[in-house]
């Protein structure tokens, strides 16, 4: 009892840092070291070693090679994954290969006449390009760019489109992503498998729900606040066009992806690729496509700087904060908190379904908080399998709903940087779009969390 008290007192103290706007990592970190801190002097009769980790020989020393042990562990393993995914998406981003794919998934929907069925159905094709860009905000920002002005001259509202596409990360999906791969890991599975049998089948009666709720909730608010009917933004004169890069660079970003999925249990077992393989594999590919189509060696390897520079970006803002976020986890079980709660749960007679909805929910609400999913995620996702086992119930079905519950909890946070983005387009305030996200997004979170239960 003493423990969670403690824990919880922290962790409130860390919340509202986090809200305030203080860097996460540091605080995350802070509340870590003070948990174990604690631990060693109140309960000197619970270990504070990473692990299997071999004591310093001082207590003292220990604390502070406890993330020196996490570091090494979350670096080696998902950190790399991540880097290589952020620096794979760069890379696309720098040859315009991400442009060229949005494309050639927009211009069909360009066809259709009703504007409020494309609004519903560029939700789900959105949904479906964010498994190969991984980057909620990168994908965003490719919308905002070539799909906003479409659905705008289709005589969608700007908030209404703009709302949609704060939407299209609306679930992390996708071996690309580094919340499932961290899923897939806690879950004891590959990637590829934890993607295609339990994160697409659960993804598509999701998509469906939300899509109709866009539709109408859409319809509804552009009734309610009046459309605000306006063309795409010219060019301004005298600006040269954005180069675009060849039509089959569509099919880049997708490359690694598939690599992950046909060379793996799915498949192909024989060989196996793993994400941060078949992402080399892909800027390699590439890297080829320049040299073929620019005719500049150079030039060509100059531009692959930006997948380590996307590497280097994504140590800085993701994996620094994995590493904190998993001090601040695992202090919070070392001194007991997560202990107090299992059995707390036990002893009231609630099952494994409400542990599994708690958590999910705390994820979510940390999530739309904070305005991000990732730190929401990393910071309980390493509970799961523990607790999960004390109930003697299978990891993924925590794991799944808490790892797509990070997402979800970011689509109604005004504070989430996708959706302050979004709302500039919009020309309204974040809390507009949010107001418009919310209905489809509360209906998306039913839906996950029953078909979960029922399949899972």
């Amino acid at each position: 009892m003493t423990g969670f008290l403690i824990a919880t007192i922290i962790t409130v103290f860390a919340a509202w840092f986090i809200i305030k706007n203080y860097q996460p990592q540091t605080v995350l970190l802070l509340a870590g070291l003070a948990l174990l801190l604690i631990t060693a002097f109140f309960f000197p009769d619970r270990s504070i070693l990473y692990g299997p980790a071999k004591s310093t020989g001082w207590i003292g020393w220990d604390i502070f090679a406890f993330v020196k042990e996490s570091l090494a562990t979350q670096v080696a393993g998902i950190g790399l994954i991540i880097m290589a995914a952020g620096g794979f998406a760069d890379y696309m981003d720098h040859i315009k290969a991400s442009n060229a794919m949005v494309d050639a998934c927009i211009k069909p929907l360009q066809l259709i006449k009703a504007p409020y069925v494309i609004l519903a159905v560029g939700y789900i094709l959105s949904q479906l390009l964010h498994v190969a860009i991984s980057s909620a905000a990168g994908l965003a920002m490719l919308l905002l760019v070539t799909f906003f002005p479409v659905l705008v001259r289709l005589g969608v509202s700007k908030a209404a489109a703009a709302s949609m596409i704060g939407m299209s990360a609306f679930m992390d999906l996708g071996p690309a992503v580094g919340t499932a791969n961290l899923a897939a890991k806690h879950a004891g599975m590959e990637a590829a498998v934890y993607f295609a049998h339990y994160q697409l089948p659960l993804a598509m009666g999701v998509m469906a729900t939300v899509a109709v709720l866009i539709f109408f909730t859409a319809r509804y608010f552009d009734a309610k606040d009046g459309p605000a009917f306006a063309g795409a933004t010219p060019q301004p004169a005298g600006e040269p066009e954005v180069s675009r890069a060849p039509a089959f660079y569509a099919l880049l970003p997708v490359f690694p992806v598939v690599l992950v999925l046909v060379f793996s249990p799915l498949f192909i077992s024989a060989v196996k690729i793993d994400v941060v393989t078949a992402m080399i594999i892909g800027t390699l590919l590439a890297f080829c496509c320049e040299l073929l189509v620019k005719r500049d060696f150079k030039t060509a390897c100059k531009g692959v700087q930006a997948f380590f520079k996307g590497m280097g970006t994504m140590f800085t803002s993701i994996v620094s904060l994995l590493v904190c976020a998993d001090v601040f986890a695992q202090g919070l079980q070392i001194i007991g908190a997560v202990d107090f709660i299992i059995n707390t749960v036990q002893t009231a007679g609630f099952g494994f379904g409400i542990m599994t909805l708690v958590m999910a929910l705390l994820v979510c609400v940390t999530a739309a908080l904070t305005g991000s999913g990732v730190a929401a995620f990393f910071s309980f996702s390493g509970l799961a399998p523990g607790i999960a086992a004390k109930f003697g119930a299978s990891a993924v079905s925590m794991i799944l709903p808490m790892q797509l519950m990070a997402g979800m909890g970011r689509s109604i946070s005004p504070v989430a940087g996708v959706i302050i983005a979004v709302s500039r387009a919009g020309e309204c305030s974040p809390f507009m779009i949010v107001r418009r996200t919310f209905i489809p997004a509360l209906g998306g979170m039913a839906a996950m969390l029953v078909i979960n239960g029922v399949f899972n």
